[in-house]
């Protein structure tokens, strides 16, 4: 690969990739190893250039959108297995459970997307 190719795709795509994997891995891994990749992303943050930087920007901007959409999440949870005791919050429960789990399987195939955008030098 010539320099000019490797300058176009931007120092730091290393990083991202590693970043992206390990997004990808937070599933199996209880959602520790998504907090490694965040910490990554934000390492990398100031030294990314070019396609790179768009994707260590990407990989922030995904973990904090989910981040908030999971803690109010978690919050309806809360509110709904009190509100069980009385047998009205049963189905709430269920609901924002699904959510929750639906929310996961969307950060994890935003992941995979990102990856393979990045991998085939396209945009995030």
């Amino acid at each position: 690969m010539t320099d000019q190719n490797l300058e176009a795709r931007g120092a730091g795509r290393d990083g991202a990739v590693v970043a992206w994997i390990l997004y990808i891995l937070s599933i199996p891994s209880a959602n520790v190893l998504v907090l490694v990749g965040l910490v990554l992303a934000y390492a990398n943050r100031g030294s990314a250039t070019g396609l790179a930087a768009q994707h260590v920007e990407a990989q922030i901007s995904l973990f904090w959108s989910v981040f908030w959409v999971t803690i109010v999440l978690w919050g309806l949870i809360a509110v709904s297995a009190v509100a069980s005791v009385f047998l009205i919050g049963i189905p709430f429960l269920i609901l924002f459970g699904l959510l929750l789990l639906l929310v996961s399987i969307w950060f994890t195939v935003k992941s995979v997307l990102g990856l393979l955008a990045l991998l085939n030098d396209r945009p995030a």
